[in-house]
């Protein structure tokens, strides 16, 4: 072989390994378990990979007297999401950083309350959030309404 190939060769193969495409990213991970909030199961309630936050199913446990609260459905939608921005913050993010919902009731007669105290939490949101709701057929615990969500920390 040339000179000037076995260049060629070294050059390409140096600019290929510095490509971010040809390097193995180890991503940061870190589990969020705010005071108080500890899950009924092996779970972490949230979880941060690099800028997204996954957080897992929050149902309406007391952080302070880990009692359920389902006295009505409208007080236990308020603790579920209490619990929900709880972790939002500890792992760093905002309720703007949310980009995705997820809410399971066990009947869809709660729809409109629940609607409702969602929309108490979300009104000084600039983007709400995708988001479904749908009705299961039992929940851990007994309770009526679980909530997960995704966030995203933008980088611009």
């Amino acid at each position: 072989m040339s000179i000037n190939l076995w260049i060629t060769i070294l050059f390409s193969s140096l600019y290929l390994t510095s490509c971010k495409c040809f390097h193995q990213q180890e991503n940061f991970v870190k589990a969020v378990f705010p005071k108080g909030i500890n899950p009924i199961a092996p779970y972490s309630p949230g979880v941060v990979v690099d800028n997204m936050l996954f957080i897992g199913g929050q149902i309406a446990i007391d952080p302070y007297t880990s009692s359920l609260v389902v006295e009505d459905i409208e007080k236990e939608t308020h603790q579920v999401l209490k619990n929900l921005f709880q972790i939002v913050k500890e792992a760093g993010f905002e309720p703007n950083d949310l980009v995705k919902i997820t809410i399971f009731m066990t009947d869809i007669a709660h729809y409109e309350v629940i609607n409702r105290v969602y929309a108490e939490y979300f009104k000084e949101v600039k983007i709400l959030p995708a988001r479904e709701a749908v009705a299961v057929k039992s929940l851990p615990r007994n309770v009526n309404v679980e909530i997960s969500a995704i966030a995203v920390k933008s980088k611009f």
